[in-house]
């Protein structure tokens, strides 16, 4: 036989070998397959995602949202029976799902992969009712059963849930606003309650210190954050938590505190070196609250009149009075603090 037709020949028993091999698995695989989709499911599995210090749903929840419906209860059924896709859709539908993943494993077990959503706020409408907010901007429900410890936002203007342009551009300021909050570890523990004034701004009152945080519009906040915090490390540290009742980054390069007590002098300065941040006071604040007084000068002899002819010393204006100075800090754009 000649060397070419021995090749020809070793070739076709290759391909016949791997054809058989390939037929083989084919049979095996189709048997296992169609043995399987005969056995029934054994049971339920539930496998829960997110954040379990604010779970509203439970195992049992999501079992009892499958077997809500006789006719859909899988245990028992063949694997051939049940619509995994229906099943998926009836978990979603729960407020506090985000997505549901349903699959069998070897052994037949029907396993619910489902992802919660994670509330960041509490939002309290005018009208006094509350929903909360997670990171997608969603609105979820209040649970009868638990709360969730988030920041607490008030005064939203509206409970529509088709929002106006002017309502929709708040509800996105608000979601952002919450978004930085809770995924900074020291704003979210020192950040209580977030009020959304009649001009649509925001003031935050935290929980370490008796002030009240002017931010303004929801705009720029990591930078609006920032500042404040090293207002707080260089500033509040050396002057006093309740120095000043309120502090306001809403401008920008400049943190705008209102002492509390009525003082003039300012606050001690917050860098060592001078030409890194200035901190200064209000003029006119400043006079008002705390003049400077007159020099005192002697009496004359000729001067000396009973105390009934002398004419009263004349009263500051209240409204002078009342008013409190500013400290304001700007700080240098070559502050080596900022980011």
């Amino acid at each position: 036989m000649q060397p070419k037709t021995k090749t020809a020949f070793k070739r076709i028993g290759r391909m016949l070998l791997w054809g058989t091999v390939l037929a083989g698995f084919s049979v095996l695989l189709v048997a296992a397959v169609n043995d399987r989709e005969s056995t029934k499911c054994q049971g339920i599995k539930v496998t829960l995602k997110g954040d379990d210090r604010n779970a509203f749903i439970d195992k049992k929840d999501i079992k009892a949202l499958i077997n809500s419906d006789g006719k859909n209860n899988p245990v028992g059924k063949m694997i051939s029976e049940v619509n995994i896709a229906n099943l998926e859709k009836t978990v979603e539908r729960d407020p506090w799902v985000r997505s549901a993943e349903l699959y069998f494993d070897n052994q037949q077990m029907l396993n619910v992969v489902v992802e919660q959503r994670d509330p960041l706020a509490r939002v309290f409408t005018f009208s006094g009712n509350s929903f909360y907010l997670d990171g997608d901007g969603e609105r979820i429900p209040v649970s009868d059963r638990f709360s969730a410890r988030v920041p607490v936002f008030t005064g939203f203007p509206t409970d529509a849930v088709r929002l106006k342009k002017e309502d929709s551009l708040l509800y996105s300021q608000m979601r952002d606003l919450a978004r930085f909050v809770a995924a900074d570890t020291f704003w979210n523990a020192q950040v209580e309650q977030i009020m959304i004034t009649g001009d649509r701004k925001f003031e935050i009152t935290p929980k370490f210190g008796n002030h009240v945080i002017v931010v303004g519009e929801g705009t720029d906040i990591g930078n609006k954050f920032a500042k404040l915090l090293i207002f707080y490390r260089q500033g509040l540290n050396k002057a006093g938590w309740n120095t000043y009742s309120r502090i306001n980054i809403a401008y920008q390069d400049e943190v705008i505190g209102t002492r509390r007590d009525g003082k003039s002098a300012p606050p001690p300065p917050m860098y060592k070196d001078s030409t890194v941040a200035d901190v200064t006071v209000d003029d006119d604040d400043s006079r008002a609250a705390a003049p400077a007084p007159a020099p005192a000068a002697k009496p004359k002899a000729k001067e000396n009149k009973p105390a009934a002819a002398r004419k009263p010393e004349a009263r500051k204006p209240a409204k002078a009075q009342a008013e409190k100075p500013k400290a304001v800090y700007k700080p240098n754009r070559n502050n080596r603090n900022r980011n």
